[in-house]
Protein backbone atom coordinates (compact mmCIF):
# COMPACT_ATOMS: atom_id res chain seq x y z
CA UNK A 1 0.00 0.00 0.00
CA UNK A 2 1.80 3.30 -0.75
CA UNK A 3 1.08 6.56 1.84
CA UNK A 4 2.92 9.89 2.79
CA UNK A 5 4.70 9.91 6.04
CA UNK A 6 6.42 13.62 6.08
CA UNK A 7 10.25 12.71 7.87
CA UNK A 8 12.45 15.34 9.25
CA UNK A 9 14.92 15.97 6.63
CA UNK A 10 17.97 14.70 8.86
CA UNK A 11 16.58 11.28 10.01
CA UNK A 12 15.54 11.03 6.31
CA UNK A 13 18.93 11.48 5.00
CA UNK A 14 20.37 9.43 7.84
CA UNK A 15 17.57 6.51 6.45
CA UNK A 16 18.32 6.91 2.76
CA UNK A 17 22.35 6.57 4.30
CA UNK A 18 21.75 3.15 6.47
CA UNK A 19 19.62 1.54 3.16
CA UNK A 20 22.49 2.08 0.56
CA UNK A 21 25.20 0.73 3.09
CA UNK A 22 23.31 -1.94 3.94
CA UNK A 23 22.69 -2.28 0.23
CA UNK A 24 18.55 -2.38 0.58
CA UNK A 25 15.68 -0.70 -0.64
CA UNK A 26 14.75 2.62 1.26
CA UNK A 27 11.15 1.01 1.65
CA UNK A 28 12.59 -2.52 3.00
CA UNK A 29 14.10 -0.63 5.80
CA UNK A 30 11.37 1.62 6.90
CA UNK A 31 9.45 -1.32 6.70
CA UNK A 32 12.05 -3.30 8.87
CA UNK A 33 11.38 -0.74 11.49
CA UNK A 34 8.40 -0.49 11.88
CA UNK A 35 7.95 -4.01 12.20
CA UNK A 36 10.53 -3.69 14.57
CA UNK A 37 8.60 -0.63 16.62
CA UNK A 38 5.44 -2.80 16.64
CA UNK A 39 7.10 -5.68 17.79
CA UNK A 40 8.23 -3.88 20.73
CA UNK A 41 11.75 -4.26 20.36
CA UNK A 42 12.80 -0.51 19.63
CA UNK A 43 12.21 2.27 22.34
CA UNK A 44 9.13 4.32 22.15
CA UNK A 45 9.06 7.80 21.97
CA UNK A 46 9.50 9.69 25.05
CA UNK A 47 9.04 6.38 27.13
CA UNK A 48 11.98 5.79 30.05
CA UNK A 49 14.71 3.96 29.02
CA UNK A 50 16.36 1.41 31.47
CA UNK A 51 19.51 2.27 32.95
CA UNK A 52 22.92 0.39 32.41
CA UNK A 53 24.01 -1.07 35.55
CA UNK A 54 27.07 0.66 37.07
CA UNK A 55 29.96 -0.86 36.68
CA UNK A 56 32.14 -2.08 39.22
CA UNK A 57 36.15 -2.15 39.40
CA UNK A 58 37.85 -5.18 39.81
CA UNK A 59 41.42 -5.98 40.29
CA UNK A 60 43.79 -7.70 38.06
CA UNK A 61 42.54 -10.79 40.28
CA UNK A 62 38.86 -10.69 39.55
CA UNK A 63 37.78 -10.61 42.98
CA UNK A 64 35.22 -7.72 43.59
CA UNK A 65 36.67 -4.61 45.71
CA UNK A 66 34.38 -3.74 48.77
CA UNK A 67 31.54 -1.24 48.00
CA UNK A 68 32.31 1.93 49.96
CA UNK A 69 30.09 4.13 51.31
CA UNK A 70 30.12 7.97 51.05
CA UNK A 71 31.39 8.45 54.15
CA UNK A 72 34.24 6.07 53.73
CA UNK A 73 34.86 7.75 49.91
CA UNK A 74 34.92 10.94 51.96
CA UNK A 75 37.45 10.08 54.50
CA UNK A 76 39.84 8.07 52.33
CA UNK A 77 40.11 11.49 49.76
CA UNK A 78 40.69 13.81 52.93
CA UNK A 79 43.38 11.52 54.03
CA UNK A 80 44.69 11.19 50.66
CA UNK A 81 44.55 15.38 50.54
CA UNK A 82 46.50 15.56 53.88
CA UNK A 83 49.16 13.44 52.57
CA UNK A 84 49.86 15.38 49.51
CA UNK A 85 50.12 18.60 51.52
CA UNK A 86 52.91 16.98 53.63
CA UNK A 87 55.66 16.53 51.50
CA UNK A 88 57.81 17.95 48.99
CA UNK A 89 56.21 15.98 45.97
CA UNK A 90 58.42 18.57 43.01
CA UNK A 91 61.48 16.04 42.60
Amino acid sequence: MRTTVDLPDELLRRVKARAAMDGVKLKALVAAYIEQGLAGRLPRPGAARERSPIPIARPATGVPLPLLSSEEIERILALEDADVGCGDRSS
